[in-house]
């Protein structure tokens, strides 16, 4: 049995006496101390004086103890059973819950629990034994320890400590006060002490051996003299008190301020007194003989984390200690924290005031116009400064001025000491940080903040310009439709109207980035009614909007001039006004021609087509000047974030600052996900110049039908998946041996080849097939057939989309074959037989409209689509979306269905997976489509495209 085991069952259990009855055993216990504290032992003996079994790790023995004889006392000798205090404690834990426990053993387990809890909360200094060996103690300890302590040991009956000190002279018995702080110390030396500790505090300290250190004494001397020895110090800071800087003459130093040591008693909280009194004997009554040199000690013992106290005891401890900038500067500083953790508590002056912050503000001229129209035509560059402000009231000149004079780390202002950071000096002193250009400034006044010497700091517009930044953000203010045109707007584009006119009216651009469908054209049209400039408005879009934009023109502002820049007759001969429709390619190769002619108004229609700011028809754009700039699009970032900076680098240039540095600060941040605030900053930046509402917004919904979507899974034919798996093993063996450029264009090469497989054999392996046998090679197209067969017999209409001319160039020969009335509208068909074809369809007279979606995903108008069919998939769900948008649109009263065909197994049914989760994503972050792909490893691209065999 071992020793726990015995002591618990004499504690918690029973034995019977000669009559048979049980009768309860409860032990009584003391603490037995030793030389090196770890070492003493807890005695558990019986009142009773029966024997107790020994165990491993108890000894028993006989005990000497103190009993009462009659009206007196002598010593006396019973069993007893010692422990270790790793032993004993558990016991001692339990036993002071339990109602049947000896009262020694229970005020002994409330001892027990003050242990543990002072070294869990990191009570514990080091010192050294009389003997000069190595020990942990208690301590320091907060006025409530002491007052535990001392309420434990009132309670201690005489069985707890009735063990005689050695000798044969009179019977003298431990204090219990003296007693239970040595219990206490003794803890605090065994527990620290685990196998690991050498390892994580080193030697000595951590060892259970002991080890001897004669040198350490006067330092021992000093950590022994903490808070717990009878005084605690603090420090009063003193700021305008006159011998202060008499102090700091005597000194020799140029005092700042002043430290007034106060002394605490710990037994009487309410006691207090100035050291200088202390030690002139002053004090000595209330606070005892020992007080001196304890204070004495204390203060020697903070010199050690702060040395400028060194000087106290040098001249035996003065009222005030006068204090040079930089020891005020470290006091209020780190000096503070490291004082508090070692006991030693610093007042502060009650005005002192720490609320003093400083904002770079953007200012503009005098007299700046508030409109925006002045601000942005105007040369003159806005300053950029440090505004200090105390509590939130910006400091007056005058009042900067003397905080870039001041030399302390406080300062009076107002009234009241003001603690002042060296930065906020440095910003008093240089005040000024540069001048802004009015895009700049505009830039910072959207986001709140600006880069200070590669820092972001906050930064706030003043003036006008604050003026200005409330416009913006407040918002437009409702509008009206304008004289002339023939058409009722929704709620929506009427906000879309009224925020053109508002950007257009304060001389800065926007993009106005409506999902496809819900008529940014007459949006734009009202605009240039409301407008009413003398001066045309140029509308630059693809070859197959012009026919749509000069329809939308002659029915919705009738009477409008509307004239084609486009073909080989153009000319802008006797322009005046309206409108002039001119296609991309030919504002790239005329953008000369075209920067003569003055214009009220220019208009990219598909913005996108312009996303790349390299490339010529992006720069030709920008030579065309004019006093607004108008960006449709509906997919304003279709890859990356740097389209959106082409947007609006063109709307309203330099508002993002340079590509490089936009890159750098903004889009790779936030299309890392990796920094939440730079989504939010550049939002905060972009939202006033880009107007962004979508079909599923709470205000549009209800204008139109339900839509849809469903995925086809479908399976590959045998020659299609023979094909596929062939394609896969030898592009796989080229790209493992390939590297850099060379295997991107070949992982490129390998998704392409795929898809065309996926499609059809025939448009992989580039054949002539005959169209009645095209169904039987394909899965994809024999669903097509019976999705077709179903909404034609329906009276129903389709648009079927691919990605490759080829493929639709098949659909339309095997429809054909077929006897279904069948269009193709790809890049090389004419402008006049695209809106021919477009009409046909409108008309009924095509229920199949077969579309390139590159060429014909964006701009036309094709309401009579009940059915969407995707026949591939596209890499971005954007451009999916915006080819649905050609059928589900403003002007739609039918309920729309999309049918994407995916080929089961296939990396088309990967592909599907991961444009779900994107989709999610489109609204923020785009990923970079195929060429992302490209950077997989041969692992995982070989798991991608690998043909994974369906039940």
């Amino acid at each position: 049995m071992s020793g726990t085991a015995a002591v618990a069952e004499h504690t918690g259990g029973s034995r019977e006496t000669e009559t048979g009855h049980p009768v309860p055993v409860r032990l009584a216990s003391v603490y037995l101390p030793a030389p090196l504290p770890r070492e003493g032992r807890l005695a558990f003996w019986d009142p009773d004086g029966d024997p107790l079994p020994a165990g491993p790790a108890a000894a028993a023995q006989e005990l000497t103890v103190v009993r009462r004889h009659g009206a007196g006392v002598r010593r006396r000798q019973v069993p007893a059973l010692t422990l270790p205090l790793a032993e004993a404690l558990p016991l001692l834990v339990r036993a002071r819950r339990d109602p049947a426990a000896h009262p020694a053993t229970a005020c002994w387990g409330a001892a027990a629990l003050h242990a543990l809890r002072l070294v869990a909360r990191g009570r514990l200094l080091p010192g050294l034994t009389p003997a000069g060996h190595d020990a942990w103690r208690a301590g320091p300890l907060e006025p409530d320890d002491i007052a535990h302590l001392r309420a434990i040991a009132a309670a201690l009956p005489p069985e707890g400590h009735a063990v005689p000190f050695p000798g044969s002279g009179p019977l003298c018995l431990p204090e219990p006060e003296a007693l239970v702080r040595s219990f206490l110390d003794a803890v605090a030396d065994t527990l620290p002490r685990t196998p690991a500790a050498p390892h994580t505090a080193g030697r000595p300290f951590a060892a259970r051996e002991a080890q001897l250190l004669p040198e350490a004494h006067a330092w021992a001397a000093e950590v022994a003299a903490g808070m717990d020895a009878g005084v605690r110090i603090s420090l009063r800071l003193d700021l305008s008190a006159s011998d202060v800087f008499d102090a700091g003459e005597r000194e020799g130093t140029r005092a700042a301020g002043a430290a007034i040591v106060q002394v605490h008693s710990l037994a009487d909280p309410t006691l207090v007194t100035d050291a200088a009194a202390l030690w002139a004997g002053e004090a000595d009554t209330a606070f005892g003989p020992r007080a001196r040199v304890d204070a004495a000690l204390a203060v020697r013992r903070a010199a050690r984390v702060w040395p400028p106290l060194d000087r106290l005891a040098d001249q035996h401890m003065p009222d005030v200690l006068a204090l040079s900038e930089e020891e005020l500067g470290e006091l209020l500083g780190v000096a503070a924290s490291r004082l508090a953790a070692a006991g030693v508590a610093v007042h502060w002056p009650r005005d002192l005031a720490r609320d003093l912050t400083a904002t770079a503000v953007v200012r503009p001229a005098p007299g700046s116009a508030t409109d925006g129209t002045g601000f942005f035509e105007s040369e003159d560059l806005l300053r950029f400064r440090w505004q200090l402000a105390l509590g939130g009231d910006p400091l007056s000149e005058a009042e900067m001025d003397t905080l870039a004079e001041a030399h302390r780390p406080v300062v009076r202002l107002r009234d009241r000491w003001v603690l002042v950071d060296p930065a906020l000096v440095r910003k008093a002193r240089k005040r000024e940080l540069g001048l802004l250009d009015p895009v700049d400034a505009l830039s910072v006044a959207l986001t709140g903040t600006a880069e200070v010497d590669g820092e972001t700091v906050e930064a706030v517009p003043d003036g006008a310009l604050a003026t200005l930044r409330d416009r913006l953000t407040a918002g437009p203010r409702p509008a009206t439709p304008p004289p002339g045109l023939n058409a009722t707007l929704r709620d929506y584009q009427l906000r879309g109207l009224a925020w053109l006119d508002l950007m257009t009216s304060l001389g800065l651009g926007g993009c106005l980035a409506d999902d496809m469908g819900l008529g940014k054209t007459v949006t734009l049209i009202a605009l240039h009614l409301k407008r009413a400039r003398p001066e045309p408005t140029l509308v630059v879009c693809p070859a197959s909007l012009l026919g749509n934009w000069q329809r939308e023109i002659t029915r919705f502002a009738p009477g409008v001039p509307v004239r084609r820049f486009h073909g080989p007759d153009r000319t802008l001969d006797d322009v005046t006004g309206g409108f002039v429709l001119t296609t991309y390619g030919t504002m790239r190769s005329t953008a000369a021609r075209l920067a003569e002619q003055p214009w009220g108004m220019v208009v990219a229609d598909e913005a996108q087509h312009v996303k790349n700011p390299f490339s010529a028809t992006a720069k030709a754009l920008r030579t065309i000047p004019s006093p607004a700039r108008v960006a449709l699009t509906g997919t304003p970032v279709e890859n990356n974030l740097s389209e959106l900076w082409a947007l609006l680098d063109w709307t309203t240039p330099g508002l993002l600052g340079p590509l490089k540095s936009f890159r750098a600060r903004h889009a790779r941040a936030v299309e890392n996900g990796e920094d939440e605030e730079a989504a939010q900053r550049l939002a905060r930046l972009v939202r006033p110049f880009l107007l962004r509402r979508k079909k599923s917004d709470p205000g549009i919904v209800p204008e139109l039908p339900p839509k849809t979507e469903t995925d086809h899974p479908v399976p590959l034919t045998r020659e299609q998946a023979a094909l596929y798996e062939a394609v896969v093993r030898e592009s796989m063996l080229a790209i493992e041996t390939a590297q850099g450029m060379a295997r991107r264009g070949l992982v490129l090469k390998l998704l392409g080849a795929l898809k065309q497989i996926c499609d059809h054999p025939a448009l992989y392996l580039k054949e002539q097939p005959d169209p009645d046998r095209l169904a039987a090679r394909s899965g994809k197209l024999a669903l097509l057939d019976e999705l077709l067969d179903t909404l034609l017999a329906e009276d129903g209409s389709a648009l079927v989309f691919t990605q490759y001319v080829g493929m639709a160039r098949l659909l339309a020969a095997h429809l054909s074959a077929r006897a279904i009335p069948v269009d193709l509208l790809h890049g090389g068909t004419p402008v006049p037989e695209r809106e021919r074809m477009v009409d046909r369809f409108q008309n009924g007279e095509t229920p199949v409209l077969i579309l390139s979606l590159k060429a014909a995903g964006t701009g036309l108008n094709l309401t009579r689509a009940g059915h969407v069919v995707h026949f591939d998939r596209w890499w971005n769900p954007a451009v999916e979306e915006q080819a649905t948008d050609r059928a589900y649109r403003i002007g739609q009263t039918q309920p729309v269905q999309v049918h994407r065909l995916v080929t089961e197994g296939t990396v088309e049914d990967r592909i599907a997976e991961m444009l779900a989760a994107k989709r999610a994503l489109a609204d923020a972050i785009l990923g970079s489509g195929e060429a992302a792909l490209t950077e997989l490893t041969d692992r995982e691209l070989a798991d991608l495209v690998s043909l994974r065999r369906t039940p």
